[in-house]
C-alpha cells in the first residue's frame, strides 16, 4: 500500500511539474535563472575573498615569525658572546648563567624555526588557493557577462516569437471561422464579387435593349438635322461646305455620349448623316452657280428670319 501511494505521489508530482513547465512564462524563468547566476557569483566572490584573506593572514604570521626568528637568533648569539667573555674573565658563575640563557634562547630558536617552516608551507598552499580563487572568480564573471548578453538576445527572440504567434493567429482568423455567426474574409469577398458580377451583367443587358437603340436612332436624327441647319447657314454666309468629316465626327460623338455599341443603329445613323450631307453639298453648289445673295439696300433692315431661312 505504501509503495502504491508513493508511486502515485511521484506520478502526480511529475504531471504537475510538466504542466507547470508548459504554462510558465519563459521571461520570468529567464529572470529567475539570471538572479540565481548572480547569487552564485556573489557566493563565489565571498568564498574567494575568504581564501585570499586566509592567504594574507598567513603571510602576516609568517612575517612576524621571521622577525621573531631573527630576534631570538641574535639574542642567542649575544648570550654566547657574554658567556665567553665571562669565562675569559674567570667568572665561572656568570659564564654558566649566560650559557643556560643561551640554551633557553636556542630552544626558542628551534621552536621558532619549526613554526616558520610550517608557516611557509601554509603560506604556499594559501597562495595557490588564492590564485585558484581569483581564476575561478574571473572565469565565473566572464560566464556571467556571457549570460547577460545571451539574456538580451533571448528576450529579443522571445518578443519576436510572441509577435509571430500573434501574426499567425491574425492570419488564421482571416481564413477560419471564429463562430457560427461570424463569416470569414473569403466568404465576404465571394459575396462582394457575386454582387459586382451581377451588376455588370445587368448593365450589359441594359445597353443592348430596344430602348437604348431607339434613343440612339433619335439622337442620330437630331444630329443630322443640326448638320443640315449648319450647312444652310454656311451657304447663306458664303462659307465653304464642311463636308462629310464633320458629320461623321458628330455621329461618333453622339454614339460615345450614349455609350451604345449596336451595329444596326450606328449604320442607320451614319447613313442618314451621309445622305443629309450630300443634300447639303448639292444645295451649296447650286447656290454658288446662282451667284452671291443680294445685298440689302441702304436704309433697309435685314431680311426677316423666315425669308433668310427660306
Amino acid at each position: 500500500m505504501w509503495k502504491v501511494l508513493k508511486r502515485r505521489w511521484k506520478y502526480l508530482s511529475a504531471k504537475l511539474s510538466g504542466r507547470f513547465e508548459e504554462t510558465a512564462d519563459p521571461k520570468v524563468q529567464l529572470e529567475q535563472a539570471m538572479v540565481e547566476a548572480q547569487d552564485q557569483h556573489r557566493r563565489l566572490v565571498e568564498q574567494a575573498a575568504s581564501v585570499i584573506a586566509n592567504q594574507k593572514q598567513t603571510e602576516l604570521r609568517l612575517n612576524r615569525s621571521m622577525q621573531e626568528l631573527e630576534r631570538v637568533s641574535g639574542t642567542t648569539r649575544q648570550a654566547l658572546t657574554m658567556a665567553d667573555e665571562a669565562a675569559r674573565r674567570g667568572d665561572a658563575a656568570k659564564a654558566t648563567e649566560y650559557n643556560q640563557t643561551a640554551q633557553a634562547f636556542a630552544n626558542r630558536l628551534i621552536a621558532t624555526e619549526k613554526q616558520v617552516e610550517d608557516l611557509k608551507t601554509m603560506h604556499l598552499q594559501a597562495a595557490q588557493a588564492a590564485d585558484q580563487a581569483r581564476a575561478a572568480v574571473a572565469q565565473n564573471a566572464s560566464l556571467l557577462q556571457q549570460k547577460l548578453a545571451e539574456r538580451q538576445k533571448l528576450l529579443s527572440q522571445l518578443d519576436q516569437t510572441r509577435m509571430q504567434e500573434q501574426l499567425n493567429t491574425a492570419m488564421a482568423s482571416l481564413s477560419q471561422t471564429v463562430d457560427q455567426d461570424v463569416p470569414t474574409f473569403d466568404d465576404v469577398r465571394a459575396k462582394i464579387e457575386a454582387q459586382y458580377a451581377k451588376a455588370l451583367g445587368t448593365a450589359e443587358l441594359s445597353g443592348q435593349s430596344v430602348e437604348s437603340r431607339m434613343l440612339e436612332v433619335e439622337q442620330a436624327g437630331v444630329t443630322s438635322e443640326a448638320q443640315m441647319r449648319i450647312e444652310q447657314m454656311r451657304q447663306q454666309m458664303g462659307l465653304p461646305a464642311g463636308g462629310q468629316d464633320n458629320a461623321g465626327q458628330l455621329a461618333a460623338s453622339s454614339r460615345q455620349a450614349l455609350g451604345g455599341d449596336s451595329q444596326p443603329a450606328a449604320a442607320l445613323g451614319t447613313g442618314a448623316v451621309a445622305a443629309n450631307a450630300q443634300a447639303g453639298a448639292g444645295a451649296g453648289a447650286a447656290a454658288q452657280t446662282a451667284g452671291p445673295p443680294a445685298t440689302p439696300a441702304e436704309g433697309t433692315g435685314p431680311a426677316p428670319a423666315s425669308q433668310t431661312e427660306g
